[in-house]
């Protein structure tokens, strides 16, 4: 017989420590029950005050997790109290942060939080009564647990109050805890959270104030610290600019990567992707997919802070075709480099037809600054060419070579594959020669043209030769000079296939270009075969390729010169620092595994999408061979890593290498296991949308391998596959769709679990709609009859219900017109109506009087076919089946029944 208020104080007076928990919980009910009067309203928030006094720690910790719900309750309903809040609970809040007991503080920690998120504190409030208490708690005389707890609070607080409050009120005493060195606890609190802060106070407080603290937490002499910056690096990198990123950040970057401490290493190499896509600048990352021209034209001012040398700058905005076409008027040594660097900006999305007049790759392979040493160590190591320099050009031009001797190798270029070599000539003595004597056609193809005067070195050699002295040569493979041969001999069989571009008065233009060349600017210099090595093995990596296909690994990224640093570095670039490129690309080294980190492959594989969009599609050469690497990793979790991502790293790339080098891994993936092929299918229409519709179509007749799975039960494995089939059937014709999707979609449609069938009841619905819309309508009449036949007159029940459920989404999608479905569709349903099974009498009702008669086409029409469906409902009516007579007779409109109806078809499939 108690008020409220009376059962609230006699049980807070209580000696019985549960019924002051009772009490303490059941605030909020109390409150309800007198929220209509003002006064007892605040009664029972003196009540609060007074047993916030409890001396029984479990008590003011219950009381404490009530405040935010006291306090939402009284906003919404007694604004009539607005100093309620203020005045009652936050003192409670406050005080609880510095309480003795260790639950009682981390409750008021939450509840603080918590009401900061929800805005149930003013901001005055913040600024007088909880930034005060907290910078209080941070004093060095403080308990050493309160005070990194207070530290903790005051950062994840920072981006709720917002940048004014922090920078004024919480930043400074940061700044100190950052510098504690009695407790590194504090120190790593303040390393834990450093991103955060960063982010709150802007660019200039965090260069200015923050990152001197940051670089003395990086060298701290505990490993944990500098484990929590490792781990903030990336949040810190987006608070700076770019200047600061590149050179001060990067070392001190390095530093953690190199750290004694494993863990520390360890999570440096997982935040080195995320900070190298710090770097990301959009206007050059090439977002513009089958648009490749705007990759090198939409450079902006942007980049000008990352590219320290004005004239790369300028060769890297100049478009292709402003490139001079005459090559044959006489012009200085500047105006043939300029005219070199303009091709050699040719962005990887650049096709082969966009230059009007391309530049002979002999001058190319004369002008490369290689010694003979170094080509003959690269080819000896076995490595790739460098596809980043000069002498990896377009795969037309690729395979093309000046007439050149070996020095102490037998190697062979692509024209003298059928000569013994030569003595060494020195090139003074060759620049004295007929130009018509130097120059060799431009490739292999050009061979059946008529021969230049005066050159006894050009002979017309056949593709069947060619295989003949490539037979010869191959049971002597185990001698490493005859390997060389032989593959050269390949790369040239491949090429001899390439159409020729350029005439014979084109060559002859350009060697007088060349001699001009040779006789300015390489006066001293020998020409030798392995200068044109790497001309060599470009052009036989690109072979594969079709031949108006431009790779973009073999062009030449923007802004690249011809000097000897870029020949020894094949993954150079400019973009980030590369330095940090350099441990990325190390990542899959098998030491790494066992010194670092056992999955530091997974974390490699996850943020590659992120390197990728960051160097741009011109730089992807510097990621090709570690992409591979990873895709072919023992571990599954990597490669399944991958498969998830690979749709995105195609937008990123473009079309043309999408198709190079993604496409074969991709059909890899499809033949993995389970666990990575849902990664491909999950994103199978984003990736197959990418690419051209001839490729497109070679993965119809893959599409029937992901019915089979490792487990059978894996129906989840089937349901995305119907999923994605749904948005694939935008992408392939009508005649592709009946031939090749159809059979899927039935079959998927009678799968043994009901999440699968109802997915593929959507799936054939949308393929009866594409169908019917199609020219002519054969296919979906077919598709219909099939309907028909296989489920509407199927010998199970199951299948009968099927058919239904099918007829009913093809109603509600509107994937059929109504008098085409009177026709075509439901004459079979109706029919189902006399079905001995109780469930498909009651999924046709219910399709029947919630479903079809929704349709304006049955409502106002008086045809025969409005007629069919109500005498079918009125049987059904009479139906000896009480559900049956329940979904016939009860209009979802005219009661709530809908959702019982609802529920019970679910219940019967």
């Amino acid at each position: 017989m108690l008020t409220p208020l009376g059962r609230l104080d006699k049980y807070a007076a209580s000696e019985n420590v549960f019924n002051r928990q009772m009490v303490a919980r059941s605030l909020l009910d109390t409150l309800r029950e007198v929220c209509d009067d003002e006064r007892d309203c605040i009664a029972v928030l003196e009540r609060i005050s007074r047993l916030a006094d409890d001396s029984e720690p479990t008590v003011r910790a219950e009381l404490m997790e009530q405040v935010p719900h006291i306090a939402l309750f009284c906003q919404e309903n007694r604004p009539s109290i607005p100093y309620a809040f203020s005045k009652y609970l936050l003192p409670i809040v406050v005080r609880y942060l510095a309480d003795q007991n260790n639950q009682v503080r981390k409750t008021s920690q939450a509840a603080l939080l918590a009401l900061l998120e929800q805005e149930l504190i003013e901001r005055f409030d913040v600024e007088t009564k909880v930034c005060p208490v907290l910078i209080d708690l941070t004093a060095p005389d403080s308990n050493d647990d309160v005070k990194t707890e207070a530290v903790a609070i005051m950062c994840k607080m920072a981006p709720m109050v917002g940048k004014d409050i922090t920078e004024r009120l919480i930043l400074p005493r940061f700044c100190e805890m950052c510098c504690d060195c009695r407790m590194f606890h504090v120190r790593k609190v303040c390393a834990a959270n450093f991103g955060d802060i960063c982010s709150v106070v802007g660019q200039q407080a965090t260069e200015e104030m923050l990152l001197p603290r940051f670089f003395q937490l990086c060298s701290d002499n505990v490993w944990g610290v500098r484990k929590a910056c490792a781990e903030c690096f990336m949040a810190v990198s987006c608070a700076t600019c770019q200047e600061i990123r590149r050179t001060k950040l990067s070392a001190l970057f390095i530093n953690l990567i190199s750290d004694p401490s494993r863990w520390v290493r360890q999570a440096a190499f997982q935040s080195l992707g995320p900070f190298i896509s710090t770097f990301a600048n959009p206007s050059s990352s090439g977002q513009c997919f089958k648009d490749e021209s705007k990759s090198s034209e939409d450079s902006s001012a942007e980049d000008k802070d990352r590219m320290r040398d004005n004239d790369v700058v300028e060769e890297e905005h100049r478009r292709p075709e402003d490139a001079p076409s005459d090559l044959s008027a006489p012009h200085s040594s500047a105006r043939l480099e300029s005219t070199l660097e303009g091709c050699a900006a040719k962005t990887p999305g650049d096709s082969a037809g966009d230059m009007p007049a391309p530049v002979d790759s002999s001058l190319l392979c004369t002008l490369s600054s290689e010694s003979p040493q170094e080509a003959a160590s690269n080819d000896e190591n076995g490595r790739k060419p460098d596809t980043n320099s000069k002498s990896a050009s377009r795969p037309d031009a690729g395979t093309s070579s000046p007439e050149a001797t070996p020095l102490d190798q037998d190697m062979f270029n692509s024209f003298h594959f059928w000569r013994t070599p030569l003595p060494k000539i020195d090139l003074d003595k060759e620049l004295q020669q007929d130009p018509e004597e130097r120059l060799s056609p431009e490739r292999p193809g050009d061979a059946p043209a008529a021969p230049l005067p005066g050159s006894p070195n050009i002979t017309m050699a056949t593709r069947k030769e060619l295989e003949e002295m490539i037979e010869n040569l191959e049971p002597h493979m185990d001698d490493p000079d005859v390997k060389a041969q032989v593959e050269v001999l390949s790369a040239a069989l491949r090429a001899s296939s390439l159409d020729a571009h350029e005439e014979t008065g084109d060559v002859e233009q350009r060697s007088e270009l060349q001699d001009e060349v040779c006789a300015t600017e390489l006066p001293d210099c020998n020409i030798s075969h392995d200068t044109c090595v790497p001309l060599i093995s470009a052009a036989e990596e690109n072979a594969e390729a079709t031949p108006d296909y431009v790779h973009g690994g073999a062009d030449v990224s923007p802004g690249d010169g011809f000097s000897p640093d870029e020949d020894r570095r094949p993954k150079v670039q400019d973009v980030v620092p590369q330095a940090l490129l350099d441990q990325y690309l190390s990542m899959t080294d098998p030491s790494r595994a066992q010194t670092v980190d056992t999955e530091i492959a997974k974390h490699c594989a996850y943020s590659l999408p992120g390197v990728a969009l960051t160097l741009g599609r011109q730089n992807w050469h510097c990621l090709r061979e570690t992409y591979e690497t990873l895709a072919s990793d023992m571990q599954w979790k990597v490669r399944r890593t991958l498969a998830f991502s690979i749709h995105e790293l195609a937008v990123i790339l473009g079309d043309q290498l999408t198709a190079a080098d993604l496409v074969p891994i991709f059909n890899g993936f499809l033949k993995d296991l389970d666990e990575v092929r849902i990664g491909v299918l999950k994103h199978l229409h984003d990736f197959l949308k990418l690419l051209h519709i001839d490729k497109r179509r070679e993965y119809l007749y893959q599409l029937q391998e992901f019915l089979v799975t490792d487990n059978s039960r894996n129906w989840r494995f089937r349901a995305e596959l119907a999923e994605q089939l749904i948005l694939l059937l935008e992408l392939y014709s009508p005649r592709d769709v009946y031939d090749y999707l159809r059979p899927i979609a039935l079959n998927l449609c009678a799968d043994k679990v009901s999440s699968v069938r109802w997915v593929s009841y959507k799936l054939v619905s949308e393929m009866v709609k594409k169908l019917h819309t199609a020219t002519p309508p054969t296919f979906g009449v077919d598709l219909i009859n099939e309907l028909v036949e296989n489920f509407g007159r199927c010998p199970k029940w199951s299948g009968r219900q099927a058919f239904v459920f099918v007829c009913q989404t093809v109603i509600e999608d509107d994937c059929l017109p109504m008098d085409q479905f009177a026709v075509h569709l439901m004459p079979h349903l109706l029919t189902l109506a006399n079905d001995r099974v109780p469930n498909v009498r009651v999924l046709l009702a219910k399709t029947l009087r919630q479903t079809l008669l929704e349709k304006e086409y049955f409502l106002a029409s008086a045809s025969c076919h409005q007629e069919a469906v109500e005498q079918t409902i009125m049987a059904l009516q009479m139906d000896r089946d009480s559900d049956v007579k329940y979904f016939a007779s009860i209009h979802p409109s005219s009661t709530k029944l809908s959702e019982d109806a609802m529920s019970t078809a679910s219940s019967t499939y």
